[in-house]
C-alpha cells in the first residue's frame, strides 16, 4: 500500500467548489473507480478521485468518510478523525462511519471515546462483527478483559470465519496462560488468512510458551516477512533466538524493534536480558528501567531487574513492587512474576517471613498453570534403574564412540553446575557450550530410525554395539566445532543425571562431573526460582522433596552399577571452602594441565544463560551456604519427603521448630498424591518421552509481545467485492 503525504489544506481548497454542476450519474462511476484503486492500495489515485467527487458534491458523506480512512491508513489520525467526523455530521446514524471513527480515535489513544463510538455503531447494527471485534480490542486496552473476550466471542458467533476476532481471542487467551486454546484460535485465523502477520506472531507466542521454540521461530520469521515494520514480531524473534543461544542475532532484532518503536517495552526488556547474560549489568539495568518506566506493571522486567539488583530496606523499587502485589487487576502471569520478584527482594532486605510468603504464593500460582504428572516422572526413575543394570554394562563394555572430548556437568538444578562450568571454561583447552539438548536429539534420531519401534529405556538391553556407537557419533556431530587449541567441550545440561548410564554406553571415555549441594539448600534454591522451561517438580515443596529423593536413589544406583571412576562428585560447599583445590581436582579429572585462569571464572566475558548468570560474575562468598535456615520453620512438607537423604556431614533441621506454611484449610498441592494409604510407595509409571524428562532451562525471562489485530480504518463491507 502506498504511503501518503496527506494535507488538510489541499482538501479544504477542493471542498470549496460545492456549486459545480454534479450530474447524478457521474458520482457513482467515480466512486466505483476510487474504490477499485483504494482496494488495490493505490491510495494516491483513490484520494484524487474522492476529491474529484467532493468538488462535485462537497457534502458527499461516503467520500468524506473514505478520504478519512485513507488519512488514517497513512498515519494521519487527527485528519482522519476530522474527515470522518464531517461525514458523520451529514449522516450521523451510519454504523460504518461510527466504527471507523472509533478506530481513528483508538489510534489517537482516545480509548474511552473509541468505546463510545463502537457502542453507538452496535446499537444501530448489533450484528456488526467488525465493530464487536474492535470494541473488544478497546475494552482490553481499558483492562476490561472479560468484556473484551465476550465481544470477540460475539463476533465469532456472528461470523465464525472472522480472522481478526480469532486472532484477538487467541491473544487474550495467551495472556491468561491458556496456551492450547490460544493456539487453536490462531491456527483458525491462519486457515482463513494465511498472511495474517499478527496471527503468526501470536501463534509463535503460544508455541514458545509450550517450549516449541523451533516452530515458534518459523512463525515469527513469517510475520516479519509479511510485515517488515512489525516491532512486536522482531522483539519476539529475539526471544526465541536467545533460547536457541543466538544472542548476537537476537540483539539485531531487538535493535530493529527499537528502531521501529523506541518505546517498545518488550524489546527493552529483551535487550536488558542480553546484556545480563553478557555480564554488562549497568546496560541491563538501564534497559530494564526503561521498560518499567514505559510500563510500570511490566512484571517480567521487574523480575529481571531484581535478579541483578541487591535490595535494601526502604528501597523505592521495593515499595513499588509491594504496591503492585497489592493490586487485584494483575493477570495470573503478572502476579506470579511479582511474587517471585518480591521473594528475592525481601530476602535481600532481610524480611524472610514475608519473602517466603511471596514465594509460597508465586509457586502456588505457577503450580496451577502446569501439567506435572508426578507418577509418570518418578516412575521413569524406576524404569531407568531397571533398564540399566549391571549385565547391560558388562555386555556393552568397550562399545560406543571412543571420543574423550565431551565433559558432562550434571546434577540437580541449583546445585552449582554453572559455577563448575565457569571454572572449567577458564581453561584454554576447554570450550563451555552451555545447556545443550543434543543428547536427547541424538538418541531420538537414531532410535526412531530403527526398523522396529522401541521404547526407551526398556529398549537398551535389545540394542547392539553398532547402534550405541551411532548414537554417540550422532551426539558428537551435533556439538559446535571446537576452535583451535580446544580439546574438550562441556555440556552443562543438569538433567543429564538421568542419562549417566546411557552416556557410559555411547561415550565411554567422556568425563562426567556430578555437582552436589546440601539437599535442603538445593531444594530451597529451586523453590525460589521461576524457571523459563521445565523443572515442573519444583513449584510444590512436597513434590520437590519426592523428586529429590528419587534423584538421590538414582545416583546411588549409578554408583552401584558403574565403576568407581565413572564420575567425579563435586560438592558446592567444598568449592566455596577450597576453590583452588577443587578446581585443580576437576582439571586433573579431565586429563588436562593446570591453568591459573580457572580461578578467575567471575571475570569471563562468555555469555551465561542460566539462573546463576549474576552469581558467577562475582567472586565466591559464603552467603549462599545454609540459606535454608532462613526458612526452616516453613519447610515441613519438604523435610518430610527428604527423609533420610542427608549425608552424614550435612546439618539437619530442628524438626521441633518446623511448621506447615499452608494456610488454614489448604493442603499443599501434591501432598499425599500417588501414595497408597499406609505406604510410602510411589504409584504411576506410564511412558515418558526422552525429551520430556531430560530437558529443562534455568535462565531468566526474555518476554513476548502479544498482538491483537489493531483496529484499523478500512473500506466498509458494502463497498467490498
Amino acid at each position: 500500500m502506498e504511503s501518503m503525504n496527506f494535507h488538510q489544506q489541499s482538501f479544504t481548497k477542493q471542498q470549496s467548489g460545492t456549486d459545480v454542476p454534479r450530474p447524478p450519474h457521474t458520482i457513482p462511476i467515480l466512486l466505483g473507480d476510487a474504490l477499485r484503486h483504494h482496494r488495490a492500495g493505490r491510495l494516491t489515485e483513490a484520494e484524487r478521485i474522492y476529491r474529484q467527487i467532493l468538488a462535485l458534491d462537497g457534502h458527499h458523506a461516503d467520500s468524506l468518510h473514505l478520504l478519512g480512512v485513507i488519512a488514517c491508513q497513512s498515519g494521519h489520525y487527527d485528519l482522519g478523525a476530522d474527515l470522518i467526523g464531517q461525514a458523520l455530521r451529514h449522516c450521523h446514524d451510519n454504523p460504518e462511519y461510527l466504527h471507523n471513527m472509533g478506530n481513528a480515535l483508538k489510534c489517537q489513544g482516545r480509548i474511552d471515546d473509541a468505546v463510545a463510538h463502537y457502542e453507538r455503531a452496535l446499537l444501530l447494527d448489533p450484528g456488526y462483527a467488525d465493530a464487536h471485534t474492535s470494541l473488544g480490542s478497546a475494552l482490553w486496552a481499558q483492562g476490561r478483559f472479560d468484556d473484551a473476550m465476550g465481544r470477540y466471542r460475539r463476533a465469532l458467533a456472528i461470523n465464525p470465519d472472522h480472522a481478526d476476532a480469532h486472532n484477538n481471542l487467541g491473544s487474550a487467551l495467551l495472556a491468561q496462560g491458556k496456551f492450547d486454546e490460544a493456539m487453536a484460535h490462531c491456527v483458525w485465523a491462519l486457515a482463513i488468512n494465511p498472511d495474517h502477520a499478527e496471527a503468526h506472531n501470536n501463534l509463535g507466542n503460544a508455541l514458545a510458551r509450550k517450549g516449541r521454540i523451533t516452530d515458534a521461530l518459523a512463525h515469527y520469521e513469517r510475520a516479519v516477512v509479511l510485515k517488515p515494520g512489525y516491532a512486536d514480531a522482531h522483539a519476539n524473534l529475539s526471544s526465541v533466538l536467545l533460547a536457541q543461544g543466538s544472542s548476537d542475532e537476537a540483539m539485531e532484532h531487538c535493535i530493529r524493534a527499537l528502531a521501529l518503536n523506541p518505546d517498545h517495552a518488550e524489546a527493552h526488556n529483551n535487550l536488558g536480558y542480553i546484556f545480563t547474560i553478557q555480564g554488562k549489568f549497568d546496560d541491563a539495568l538501564a534497559h530494564y528501567g526503561r521498560a518499567i518506566a514505559l510500563r510500570p506493571d511490566y512484571a517480567e522486567s521487574h523480575h529481571n531487574l531484581a535478579d541483578i539488583k541487591t535490595f535494601q530496606p526502604g528501597d523505592a523499587e521495593l515499595a513499588a513492587l509491594q504496591a503492585l502485589a497489592g493490586r487485584n487487576d494483575l493477570s495470573e502471569h503478572q502476579a506470579l512474576h511479582i511474587h517471585f520478584t518480591l521473594g528475592k527482594a525481601l530476602e535481600d532486605s532481610g524480611d524472610y517471613e514475608m519473602a517466603f510468603e511471596h514465594l509460597r504464593k508465586g509457586n502456588a500460582l505457577k503450580r496451577r498453570q502446569i501439567d506435572y504428572d508426578e507418577g509418570r516422572v518418578l516412575g521413569y526413575f524406576q524404569r531407568l534403574s531397571a533398564a540399566f543394570n549391571t549385565s547391560v554394562f558388562d555386555r556393552f563394555q568397550g562399545e560406543g564412540d571412543p571420543s574423550p572430548a565431551p565433559i558432562f556437568v550434571l546434577g540437580m538444578p541449583r546445585s552449582g553446575s554453572t559455577l563448575v562450568e565457569q571454572i572449567l571454561a577458564g581453561h584454554p583447552q576447554i570450550h563451555a557450550a552451555g545447556e545443550l539438548t543434543d543428547l536427547e536429539k541424538a538418541v531420538s534420531v537414531v532410535l526412531n530410525g530403527l526398523d522396529r519401534p522401541v521404547r526407551y529405556p526398556e529398549c537398551v538391553s535389545a540394542l547392539d554395539g553398532v547402534t550405541l556407537r551411532r548414537i554417540g557419533q550422532s551426539y558428537l556431530a551435533r556439538l559446535p566445532a571446537l576452535a583451535d587449541g580446544k580439546v574438550r567441550i562441556v555440556d552443562k545440561q543438569p538433567g543429564n543425571f538421568l542419562n549417566i548410564g546411557l552416556i557410559r554406553l555411547i561415550l565411554p571415555n567422556a568425563k562426567i562431573i556430578h555437582t552436589m549441594r546440601h539437599p535442603i539448600d538445593t531444594c530451597v534454591s529451586c523453590y525460589s526460582k521461576l524457571f523459563t522451561l521445565g523443572v515442573d517438580f519444583s513449584y510444590d515443596l512436597a513434590e520437590l522433596g519426592r523428586y529429590y529423593h528419587c534423584y538421590t536413589t538414582l545416583m546411588t544406583h549409578w554408583r552401584t552399577v558403574l565403576p568407581e571412576d565413572a564420575m567425579l562428585d563435586v560438592a558446592y560447599e567444598d568449592v566455596v571452602e577450597d576453590l583452588e583445590g577443587q578446581a585443580r581436582r576437576m582439571i586433573d579429572w579431565c586429563g588436562l594441565p593446570w591453568d591459573d585462569r580457572c580461578l578467575s571464572f567471575h571475570r569471563t566475558s562468555r555469555p551465561v544463560k542460566t539462573a546463576s548468570a549474576v552469581q558467577v560474575r562475582k567472586p565466591l562468598f559464603r552467603t549462599s551456604l545454609h540459606r535454608w535456615r532462613r526458612y526452616e520453620a516453613h519447610l515441613a512438607p519438604l523435610l518430610h519427603e527428604l527423609g533420610s537423604v542427608f549425608p552424614a556431614s550435612a546439618p539437619r533441621p530442628d524438626t521441633a521448630t518446623v511448621q506447615s506454611t499452608a494456610p488454614p484449610g489448604e493442603a499443599y498441592p501434591g501432598d499425599g498424591r500417588f501414595r497408597e494409604p499406609g505406604s510410602g510407595a510411589l504409584q504411576g509409571g506410564s511412558e515418558v518421552s526422552f525429551e520430556e524428562v531430560v530437558h529443562y532451562k534455568c535462565q531468566g525471562t526474555p518476554s513476548l509481545a502479544g498482538s491483537a489485530t489493531r483496529p484499523a480504518c478500512g473500506i466498509p463491507a458494502r463497498f467490498l467485492p
